[in-house]
C-alpha cells in the first residue's frame, strides 16, 4: 500500500486491485478504518503490450509503483465512492 495526499490535506492509502490486461482498480482507502463507505476508486487503463494479449495481467505492484503523484491525483480527481449513498426515501418505503 501507498500513500497519497488529497487537496483538502487527508491522507489515503492506496492499493491496486483487479488487474485485468488493460485495466485494474485503482482503491483510495479512507483513514479513518471504520467503514469502507468513505473509500473511492478509479480505473487505470494500461497501453503498454499487455493490453493486447488477453491471456496477461497486469501486476499489482507494478501498476503501484508506476503511479506518479501527478497520476494519483488525476485518477482521485475523477474517483467515484465504492458503496452507494443512502436512500432519500424512508425505510418504511421499501417494505412493501
Amino acid at each position: 500500500m501507498r500513500n497519497f495526499r488529497s487537496p483538502d490535506g487527508i491522507v489515503w492509502g492506496v492499493e491496486v486491485d483487479l488487474p485485468g490486461s488493460s485495466n485494474a482498480m485503482v482503491i483510495f482507502r479512507h483513514p479513518n478504518g471504520r467503514s469502507t463507505r468513505l473509500d473511492r476508486y478509479n480505473w487505470f487503463i494500461s497501453g503498454g503490450p499487455e493490453a493486447r494479449s488477453v491471456t496477461a495481467r497486469l501486476s499489482p505492484k507494478k501498476v503501484l509503483e508506476s503511479l506518479s503523484d501527478f497520476d494519483l491525483g488525476r485518477l482521485f480527481r475523477r474517483s467515484m465512492a465504492i458503496s452507494r449513498p443512502d436512500s432519500l426515501l424512508p425505510a418504511q418505503a421499501s417494505d412493501g
